[in-house]
């Protein structure tokens, strides 16, 4: 969301903009805010250790209430398929707040993957008024399912700009940038996973075919940033990720973590972010995961889906250290997710539809 804020406040004449941020892992968000001067304006309360998904919606909700009756905003806007962007719909749409969805119209096909997340998408879905689309297939599954046209916009996705802008404007912190020059002259995977659908034998069977291609070759390395749940730390114990080529390593504020993907040889994550970024930085990406709301990603060559069966991973790992052709497909590939003009379009759609709105008004 960072390049829309941006944009935002480059329009202070047309826009007063209230960030309101729900502070679930704080100790991650808090330098992010810091490095790109985005301004808290109101914090909930929601933060507690292993509460259910339940408890949490029913948090937000009791918070964002009285927030938003405070601002009395004419539109609120909300990215992706959190909780958080649930709860923020839904509480704009009990106040009849016109509800703008960046990132609309991703889905997966299976309501159960990746879980909550697809459906909650698909319910902001519903409660958003005005759609910003990063594609043109996110466009047609929003009009497949009765979305008027004039609802619809076709913005591309910002995290196009925001990893462009990281690349030109931040540098990796001192302790990351010793990470990766110990890394040169190295193959390096860089892992990601933390998805509840993959916790358990899943999760278990990823880690242990990477630890033992890293093993099997000297010449790779493998940086694991742990995501701070408990479930992924105990696997990463359970099968003891350790080794002289195997970096295990605390999350990572955006603009390191963004330098890292970039000095890869391979990235295997089950994230959606990192399925956005790679295109970008025009890395292979295995998607540890059984499909993908982003086919965009997987069709235009850039990553490939893993699945749950271990001989997959195990086959895709053996291709690319065989130097195969995807690589250079890779390096050819064009991004589907945009130019790194997307911040600019959405809030130019925003400055539209709200000058319709107040035209609307002052007719009737």
């Amino acid at each position: 969301m960072v390049p829309v804020l941006r944009e935002l406040a480059k329009r202070p004449r047309q826009f007063e903009l209230h960030n309101i941020i729900s502070w679930q892992h704080d100790d991650l968000l808090s330098p992010l805010l810091e490095l790109f001067d985005v301004e808290v304006h109101h914090g909930l309360k929601i933060e507690r250790d292993r509460q259910s998904l339940d408890e949490l919606i029913a948090k937000l909700l009791s918070e964002l209430t009285p927030t938003l009756e405070k601002i009395a905003p004419d539109a609120v806007l909300v990215q992706g398929d959190t909780a958080t962007a649930f709860a923020g719909a839904l509480a704009a749409h009990h106040q009849r707040i016109p509800v703008v969805h960046v990132e609309a119209g991703l889905r997966s096909g299976n309501r159960y993957s990746p879980f909550p997340e697809e459906m909650y998408r698909q319910m902001i879905t519903r409660l958003a008024t005005y759609h910003m689309a990063a594609t043109t297939s996110n466009v047609e599954v929003l009009r497949a399912e009765a979305v008027p046209d004039e609802f619809i916009y076709l913005t591309g996705n910002p995290v196009v700009d925001a990893v462009k802008q990281v690349l030109a404007e931040k540098e990796p912190s001192k302790d990351t940038a010793l990470l990766i020059d110990r890394l040169r002259g190295q193959r390096t995977i860089v892992l990601t996973t933390h998805r509840r659908e993959n916790f358990g034998p899943v999760m278990r069977t990823h880690l242990s075919i990477l630890r033992d291609f890293v093993e099997a070759h000297e010449d790779v390395s493998l940086v694991f940033p742990v995501h701070p749940n408990p479930a992924v730390r105990a696997e990463c114990e359970e099968l003891g990720m350790s080794g002289p080529r195997i970096h295990l390593v605390a999350p990572m504020i955006y603009p390191d973590f963004v330098h890292l993907l970039n000095a890869a040889w391979l990235i295997a994550s089950d994230s959606g972010g990192v399925q956005e970024e790679v295109p970008t930085l025009r890395k292979p990406l295995l998607v540890l995961r059984e499909n993908t709301e982003r086919p965009e990603v997987v069709e235009s060559g850039f990553g490939r889906l893993v699945g749950a069966q271990p001989h997959r991973l195990a086959e895709m790992l053996r291709e690319l250290d065989a130097g195969g052709l995807w690589l250079r497909t890779v390096e050819r590939a064009d991004n589907p997710f945009g130019n790194g003009d997307s911040g600019r379009r959405i809030v130019d759609a925003i400055s539209d539809f709200l000058m319709k709105t107040s035209e609307q008004r002052l007719l009737a």
